[in-house]
């Protein structure tokens, strides 16, 4: 892997010049942009503080940047993992966020080493879309208070934090509401256009920034920011209580999985966006590396970001030095304009956070999915949104994954199966035309024969009655399991009872391989299978003659 990485290096500078260099840069400054209001965002809604959020943003772009399966990844604090984050924070605090984002680190590397890359190939669209709807749901959820300027009982789940919201006797700060919709409102209106020179969320920043400052409004603000590269609050390995390292497990789980899905679905997206490679399983790894390295600096947990990786790609990004540069104008901002930053209100954060997670949906799918009535797709989608609001985030996903695949057992388990007379007409010079051909009937199979299907073909050999030999024409079939292939041996029992034989034929390859494995031909006899239809019919008159 390591040796794939100096040649991936070495063709992505090959040729690289002044004119790239300048491109990366312009588009580092971009990407900075973008990133700068998030990290604050993201930073404060995971439980921790701006700072934080500042710090995983500036370590993410230098180590998960450097040794990225890609050029194009841009990597920090995400909304959908300070879904995860904060839930943790209010159960363990910092100390079990830092703990559990070295754990996922730990896991991450693991699965790259193991080649577990293209997992997330195996996780059906709605569930991914549903899912993406449900932190979406979350994060809204999470900055009520924030956005309301009001406090309520802190919860682990965001379906139980609406339930206190309401329930609560509410005293709203109708500043910082003002403030909220006012970021809401210039971030649905700034021309998209402008986009790309000065994003929404960092003019809606300035904006309420200057305000603020000049009108010294009575609202909750997000304090100092430390102008350090390694916090004061931070992971130290000296004083790591091995107890929480117990307890943290299954949600360092959790963020490792959601590391997995948002890197490697950024990586594909950037791909095709870009036309260049990527190596998911690098990829892994440097998302590994890095959540193990950041919670001893300070900061909390990252994956690869979509939205800056867009950003920058579209930007104009050769290489990714863009990571790196937007790295090198984040610390910058951290050392210079801290000061300023600290008196941006908590609720201007909220209305960001608002914005970005309505565009998080993925309305295009979700309009398909509807608009067309899938109704497989609109229960995945269902199903894995409310499991991700109500439960761990790693749990909705093993139950929409789960629910896709017992959809789809159903709906292949209802195999076709025809029963047909052999037809005079379509018979060769292989086989002469005889008057017993009555007494042949032959079974035409289409789909998987397995542990679902095996009730329904068994009942349909079993109600013919009027034949001496039965062909199974297995052509159509893709695959067969031990539940097949055992239900086919008590039908053949209790067929040969009757003076009736079975006949095989059209057996494919990987088929015949599992018969062959089973000893199941022993049973059948070895002149029962076939490769064809008419050599099988051939046979069957001798045996009815």
């Amino acid at each position: 892997m390591f040796k794939s990485y100096i040649k991936d290096i070495k063709n992505e500078f090959k040729g690289y010049g002044l004119l790239n260099f300048k491109q990366d840069l312009m588009a580092g400054i971009t990407v900075t942009a973008v990133a700068l209001p998030l990290a604050l965002a993201f930073g404060v809604s995971s439980g921790a503080t701006a700072a934080a959020g500042l710090i995983t943003a500036i370590l993410s772009g230098v180590v998960i940047g450097a040794l990225s399966g890609g050029s194009f990844q841009i990597s920090g604090p995400t909304g959908a993992m300070s879904a995860i984050l904060v839930a943790l924070f209010q159960k363990y605090g910092l100390e079990g966020v830092w703990i559990a984002g070295a754990l996922a680190g730990i896991i991450l590397i693991l699965a790259g080493i193991f080649k577990l890359g293209k997992i997330v190939s195996y996780i059906p669209t709605p569930v991914i879309t549903g899912f993406t709807s449900g932190i979406a749901l979350i994060i809204a959820i999470g900055q009520l208070d924030n956005f309301f300027g009001v406090s309520t009982k802190s919860s682990e789940s965001a379906a139980i934090k609406v339930l206190n919201f309401l329930s609560t006797p509410l005293h709203p700060n109708w500043y910082a509401i003002s403030i909220g919709l006012l970021v809401v409102i210039i971030m649905m209106i700034w021309p998209k256009k402008f986009n790309n020179i000065i994003p929404s969320s960092l003019i809606a920043l300035i904006i309420i920034l200057v305000i603020n400052m000049i009108f010294k409004l009575p609202v909750d603000i997000i304090g100092d920011i430390p102008q350090k590269l390694l916090l004061d609050d931070r992971l130290h390995i000296t004083s790591i209580n091995f107890e929480i390292v117990k307890s943290v497990l299954v949600p360092a789980i959790s963020i490792a999985a959601l590391a997995m899905i948002e890197s490697l679905l950024c990586g594909e997206v950037g791909k095709k966006m870009k036309g260049d490679t990527f190596d998911a399983n690098r990829e892994l790894i440097a998302q590994g590396v890095g959540n193990f390295i950041i919670p001893f600096f300070g900061g909390v947990p990252a994956t690869a970001a979509i939205a800056r990786t867009s950003v920058a790609i579209k930007s104009g990004a050769q290489t990714r030095l863009v990571s790196m540069f937007h790295s090198v104008f984040l610390m910058l901002s951290m050392f210079l304009l801290a000061p300023v930053m600290s008196s941006i209100p908590l609720s201007a954060l909220a209305g960001i956070l608002m914005v970005t997670a309505w565009r998080m949906n993925e309305w295009e799918n979700i309009k398909y999915i509807f608009s067309k009535k899938f109704k497989g797709a609109i229960l995945k989608f269902l199903i894995t949104m409310f499991a991700t609001v109500a439960l761990d985030l790693t749990q909705a996903i093993l139950i929409g994954v789960i629910f896709s695949s017992l959809l789809f057992i159903v709906k292949i388990a209802n195999m076709d199966i025809s029963v047909s007379e052999v037809d005079e007409k379509r018979l060769d010079n292989i086989v002469s035309k005889s008057n017993n051909l009555s007494s042949i009937k032959v079974m035409y199979f289409t789909g998987p024969l397995f542990f679902a299907t095996t009730e329904k073909f068994k009942k349909e050999i079993l109600s013919i009655r009027d034949a001496k030999v039965i062909i199974l024409s297995m052509r159509g079939v893709p695959l067969i399991d031990t539940s097949a292939l055992q239900a086919l041996s008590e039908v053949i029992e209790e067929i040969e009872s009757r003076g009736c034989r079975i006949m095989l034929c059209g057996l494919q390859q990987s088929v015949k391989d599992i018969i062959d494995k089973s000893g199941f031909e022993e049973k059948l006899g070895s002149n029962m299978i076939f490769w064809s239809a008419d050599q099988a019919i051939k046979s069957a008159k001798t045996i009815v003659a």
